[in-house]
């Protein structure tokens, strides 16, 4: 399920295929391997929730499930990840600006991947993000109906101080195309 634009879930239908090609690429890409922890939390029912399950279980890392409404607890999430030495973690931006307003947040020294989407990651997010910790920050945007996510982007030192936070590019199998008003394709580097 997904809220989308509306705010209120919705039923979607996600081909096998299409999780498996995501599972594949995020693998590829990030290189889970059996040293990793992945914390899950986001409620079963949403689409997150999908890798959050299986990439661990094909990659050989250790899934730790966090318990029923846990995800929305700053300070148990921050006991948990140092708890259980998790190394990889899913946050919407704002469950993520209200775990780095969380002091005990600075004490999870074995995050090495934090994962956003949901919502857009403001600059000033992913700025707090950097003073707080040391672990990739990477921000991921697209509808469940292609799913879940369809670009990534990893955010940079070099962007600190910058108000707009990239979608990025394509993931593995989708393309990405930028329209304007009158949704014609707009050239490369053009805002749309």
């Amino acid at each position: 399920y997904t809220s989308g634009s509306t705010g209120r879930p919705k039923g979607v239908v996600v081909p096998h295929r299409g999780v498996v090609n995501r599972l594949l690429w995020m693998q590829h890409t990030y290189a889970l391997t059996a040293d990793d922890h992945v914390l899950q939390k986001t409620p079963a029912g949403f689409d997150v929730s999908v890798w959050e399950f299986f990439w661990p279980l094909i990659t050989g890392a250790t899934l730790v499930v966090a318990r029923p409404d846990g995800h929305r607890d700053p300070v148990y999430l921050a006991e948990l990840i140092r708890q259980e030495r998790i190394t990889t973690v899913h946050f919407v931006p704002s469950m993520l600006g209200a775990f780095l307003s969380e002091p005990a947040a600075s004490g999870c020294t074995t995050l090495t991947r934090v994962f956003c989407s949901g919502e857009a990651l403001p600059g000033e997010l992913r700025d707090r993000f950097a003073d707080t910790l040391d672990a990739e920050l990477h921000n991921l945007y697209g509808p469940t109906e292609a799913s879940v996510d369809v670009t990534y982007h990893p955010c940079a030192p070099a962007e600190r101080g910058t108000q707009a936070v990239a979608i990025g590019r394509p993931v593995w199998n989708t393309s990405v195309f930028v329209l304007d008003g009158g949704l014609r394709p707009v050239a490369a580097g053009v805002v749309g």
